[in-house]
């Protein structure tokens, strides 16, 4: 379970850096994580958008990790730059699925405000340019397999804040 939470603090990391209609149906809905690879996300990193990202509140300009994909045992380091198109205030939630193989390991949704902690941000997180770096310690006991992840988060009026995914195998 601790590697399950230290993958998805990954993905979290990333999409809570910075975070507009809803989407259709939720992301996250049983089943299995699809990625489309229309949809990655800039830089140096496994993640890409759910889907076409042109109305989400946050506009990812970058999302860099090192080492790229991530190893068990290291240091992860995560720098990403981006900008929010409106204030994100408390009542944000963020939705986090693990699934390790066809198994899920963590399904559950969580306070935005509470989860940005982990990354050195407070809500309310203004408008405008935001910057993140943040080192992850991975175990070395992370089991080896293929992990996918995913992290849809929206503010508390169901606006669509971001929505990304990520294959990641150790």
């Amino acid at each position: 379970m601790k590697a399950a939470t230290l993958l998805a603090s990954v993905t979290l990391a990333s999409a809570a850096f910075a975070v507009a209609a809803p989407a259709p149906a939720p992301a996250w809905l049983p089943g299995q994580i699809s990625i489309n690879e229309d949809f990655a996300v800039p830089g140096d990193n496994p993640l890409f958008f759910c889907s076409d990202p042109a109305d989400d509140i946050l506009t990812i300009e970058n999302v860099d990790l090192s080492p790229n994909p991530p190893e068990k045992g290291k240091t992860l380091t995560i720098k990403a730059k981006g900008t929010l198109n409106e204030a994100i205030e408390d009542g944000a939630k963020v939705h986090l699925q693990v699934k390790y193989g066809l198994i899920t390991l963590i399904n559950q949704e969580a306070d935005l405000c509470e989860q940005v902690k982990q990354v050195d941000l407070e809500c309310p997180l203004d408008k405008g340019k935001l910057v993140l770096s943040k080192d992850v310690d991975l175990p070395r006991e992370i089991p080896p397999g293929k992990y996918t992840v995913l992290a849809d988060v929206f503010t508390k009026d169901n606006e669509k804040i971001t929505c990304l995914t990520a294959h990641i195998s150790f």
